[in-house]
């Protein structure tokens, strides 16, 4: 008997990769199925753009895993209800498993009043226009000359050297429920706006809070010291922080345009030894052009999965196993049963936490828990695995899916390394899926 299986691999970013170089590893083949026409995901759309040693490593290090005869990889394919193809039918076509590897495509709001006025944005689909992913690539986003980031993370950083070093927006305002320390971002990322921090308006911010600061037991004077430092914001940009507000209202102007932000004033308190924003029912105008929201993300619930408060429902029985098996495996309520042969890694099963490298380990943690699973399995032999291969293909063309293959994505990252060589540039991207798949096909014509 074949030791063999074919697993289907839901999303091609750091967790649908790395975890397709352990399936690989042990033997398996794989088909990859991505929603973007490039691989990458959250390394390819998520690093900001300058980052050019960090990106082209990534892309090495895909490249490399990708290039396996034993992986194959479909683009341009949508998997969910309504798309390309459905959970549903990749289990009726018998894959081994199938891991949900998507990340967090989904988003969040706040609920408050005129958060759907113009000019109020999720700051994923920010990251994605800037980093050319279509269609955000052509989304227009209109943000004015002041604008309110809400939430104090590594995201909330690279949106702030976006507006402040790309943008030359005229200031930028954190928005944070919480004090200073509770900063979530890190120093070494917030070097890239620094040199507009308001540091006279810094001053004057922890100032304001300090009544509040003191009361939960931390040292004003540290945090006045670690938090303020000399000199005028660089350029005339300003980055200003306004600490503990939590907003409960986008204002509009008469064009239904982002005119302001309404936040109450919180209090903070420590709750089970963590400090806690409470709100004291005091409101205060920030006056902003535009409101983006930097407050994580949650799953896409139309991939098919059980769904419960932004996040994939996973088993809570404690299993024996490192990794937790029950972690990875999706559990319907309902029924109070595991979907047998599915499973969820990186952010399709913990959204928005940590970067490439959580994702990868996290996969690859979960696709431990996936290869003991295969192993009390009948594998496949060779010949049934390359005909399940072509029934998808089949079923997918028959639904006018533009299939895109990794030699077809060879012949267009080649195309984009003219097209950047020719800029005098290190990166460039095609903006739109169209224009990526009519070179794809010039390409292949011209051979």
């Amino acid at each position: 008997m074949s030791e063999q299986h074919l697993v289907a691999v839901v999303g091609a970013g750091p967790a649908g990769i790395y975890g397709t170089r352990k399936l690989t590893d042990a033997g398996h083949r794989v088909v990859l199925l991505n929603r973007d026409i490039k691989p990458g995901g959250l390394a390819e759309y998520g690093i900001f753009v300058d980052k050019e040693k960090m990106k082209t490593g990534l892309r090495k290090q895909f490249k490399r895993i990708l290039a396996d005869p034993r992986v194959f990889y479909l683009g341009h394919v949508t998997v969910g209800k309504n798309q390309s193809v459905t959970l549903d039918e990749l289990e009726s076509m018998g894959f081994g498993a199938i891991v949900v590897t998507a990340g967090a495509q989904g988003t969040k709001k706040l609920g408050i009043e005129g958060e759907e006025s113009l000019g109020v944005y999720h700051a994923k689909d920010v990251v994605y226009h800037y980093n050319s992913l279509p269609p955000f690539s052509e989304q227009i986003f209109e943000i004015g000359r002041r604008v309110a980031i809400i939430g104090m993370g590594n995201v909330m950083v690279d949106i702030a050297n976006w507006l402040l070093n790309l943008k030359k927006i005229d200031q930028v305002v954190v928005v944070a429920r919480r004090g200073p320390l509770e900063k979530a971002y890190d120093d070494s990322e917030f070097k890239y706006v620094e040199q507009y921090l308001d540091n006279a308006d810094m001053k004057k911010e922890i100032e304001r809070v300090a009544p509040q600061l003191a009361a939960v037991g931390q040292n004003v004077g540290e945090i006045m010291q670690k938090f303020v430092r000399q000199g005028e914001p660089a350029e005339g940009r300003r980055l200003t922080f306004r600490y503990l507000c939590s907003p409960t209202k986008v204002i509009a102007n008469d064009q239904g345009r982002v005119a302001a932000l309404e936040a109450e004033e919180n209090q903070m308190v420590i709750q089970d030894g963590k400090t806690v924003a409470k709100g004291t029912g005091k409101k205060r105008r920030i006056d902003v052009d535009c409101v983006i929201y930097a407050i994580g993300d949650q799953v896409d619930a139309a991939i098919g999965l059980p769904f419960s408060r932004g996040a994939f429902i996973t088993s809570p029985e404690k299993l024996a196993g490192d990794p937790n098996p029950a972690a990875y495996q999706p559990y319907d309520p309902l029924t109070q049963k595991v979907l047998d042969g599915i499973f969820v890694a990186g952010w399709s099963r913990n959204a928005s936490v940590g970067l490439v490298g959580v994702a990868k380990q996290d996969a690859e943690r979960g696709i431990k828990v996936v290869n003991e699973y295969l192993k009390s399995k009948p594998g496949l032999s060779t010949g049934e695995m390359e005909a399940k291969i072509e029934a998808l293909i089949d079923m997918l063309v028959k639904k006018d899916a533009s299939i895109v293959t990794k030699e077809d994505i060879e012949l267009l990252e080649s195309a984009e390394q003219e097209e950047a060589r020719a800029r005098k540039t290190w990166d460039f991207k095609y903006t739109n899926d169209d224009k990526m798949l009519e070179v794809i096909a010039a390409r292949k014509s011209a051979r």
